[in-house]
């Protein structure tokens, strides 16, 4: 999966599974457009996304998760629950705003 943290005011991470980068995913009104310049950064392992989540976490950033690996990874960071996680074409995304 790939990891690209924004920095601003407050830091935004955007995780993706590498195979959905540079692809959109639409369901009836609703688009999930997985950008490369949005969420292509490093590439890293399921370990490094979990402790990187659990870092920034802490650092009251915001999160943009995108895929079955990446959402999988943050559940067993407990950065979000099962319920947390919405679809639209069959694809697994969450949004952390705290």
């Amino acid at each position: 999966m790939f990891v690209k943290i924004h920095k601003s005011y407050r830091d935004v991470v955007a995780i993706a599974d590498k195979e959905l980068i540079g692809k959109i995913f639409e369901e009836e009104k609703f688009q999930l457009d997985v950008k490369e310049n949005f969420f292509k950064g490093d590439e890293i392992s399921e370990e490094k996304a979990i402790s990187l989540m659990q870092k920034f976490i802490k650092e009251d950033a915001t999160f943009n998760i995108v895929g079955e690996k990446a959402t999988n990874s943050a559940i067993k960071a407990g950065i979000i629950s099962p319920e947390g996680i919405k679809k639209i074409n069959n694809i697994p995304f969450a949004l952390i705003l705290l």
